[in-house]
């Protein structure tokens, strides 16, 4: 930050309207002459900035300072809409700027390094051309689904005029399962949420040799929007409940799961990832957003062998695709592990 901008800094948030000569003088580095501290204070009084207070007198130098200046706030807000009026200019023209000439400059720079982000990924990406729950673009644009709705996300969103443009799902469709008629008189049950359609169809056949009451196919990130809804659409939400996840091991997959993970406190199916942990893994999906958080709470669930398997496959950019278990291994799993009951 040059030494000007670090003026204009201190003078928006000083809370008097006028300020001392030293009080200035603070501010700089002390790698300045004073020749430069006396071109960028004639440069803020040319810009209506700052205004002598000249019954103050000076400094009595050959080139003499006031040592008391009036800060025009108006002048200081032209600097910020300048720079408001610059950015709109510069960035994708899906954003719109315009409700901050009339906000605090303090919410200007609070949303700004976000915008930016916003930015970078509509020039890389485009407007998503289809929807999304709110977890799902907040961790394709930021890599934090939590961003919109637990952290001001989606404020930003409607503010620059994107949160219709990135088409984030607020009535989620219902949940796709089947069940196990054979549990309902239970008063305690345990559900699968499996991440592909083809493991889905290939456990539904054998649901009712199962200990589960419902297999539920999660859709991508849908599932962090309509979890929740399960209870309800079973007509059991009086009775006790346990969810087991089994997705792709990658690091989006890994992060859907981490999301559910910590609203509704899903467990791992960990009999299905160690299977899948047998396989070879394939290469690729580099490019997906890794959330360390996730992945290191989802090694805590496997021992060291296991948590070195991990931290290969990633180190190495690979990936493990559920489907890499065939029926039959799927459905041995599914029936004759012991499941633990809530």
């Amino acid at each position: 930050m040059s030494t000007k901008d670090r003026i204009l800094k201190y003078l928006k948030s000083h809370k008097n309207n006028t300020i001392q000569l030293n009080q200035l003088e603070n501010i700089l580095s002390g790698e300045e002459s004073y020749l430069d501290f006396t071109s960028i204070i004639e440069d803020l009084m040319e810009n209506r900035i700052l205004k002598p207070v000249k019954e103050h007198g000076t400094n009595g130098k050959v080139i003499p300072l006031y040592n008391t200046y009036r800060i025009i706030k108006a002048s200081l807000r032209e600097t910020i809409n300048d720079e408001i009026q610059r950015n709109s200019i510069e960035f994708n023209p899906d954003i719109n700027l315009d409700i901050y000439f009339s906000l605090k400059e303090e919410e200007w720079e609070k949303d700004l390094q976000y915008i930016k982000i916003m930015d970078d990924y509509l020039v890389k990406n485009g407007l998503p051309s289809d929807y999304g729950t709110s977890s799902e673009r907040s961790f394709q644009i930021v890599g934090n689904e939590k961003w919109i709705d637990e952290e001001g996300g989606k404020k930003i969103l409607e503010r620059i005029k994107l949160w219709e443009k990135f088409k984030i799902i607020t009535n989620p469709d219902p949940l796709m399962f089947a069940i196990n008629p054979f549990r309902f008189k239970e008063s305690s049950h345990i559900h699968l949420v499996v991440e592909n359609k083809t493991t889905f169809y290939n456990l539904i056949d054998s649901i009712n040799k199962s200990q589960f009451t419902s297999l539920i196919y999660r859709a991508g990130w849908k599932i962090t929007a309509n979890i929740h809804k399960l209870y309800n659409q079973l007509g059991l939400e009086n009775d006790l409940h346990k969810i087991y996840y089994f997705g792709d091991i990658d690091a989006e997959g890994i992060s859907i799961w981490y999301s559910i993970y910590e609203k509704y406190n899903i467990e791992l199916a960990l009999p299905f990832y160690k299977a899948l942990f047998n396989k070879n893994y394939s290469i690729g999906k580099e490019n997906q957003q890794r959330n360390e958080k996730a992945i290191d709470k989802f090694t805590e669930y496997f021992l060291e062998e296991g948590k070195s398997k991990i931290n290969k496959l990633f180190e190495d950019g690979g990936y493990l695709p559920q489907e890499a278990l065939e029926k039959e291994e799927l459905e041995r799993i599914w029936r004759n592990e012991i499941w633990e009951f809530p």
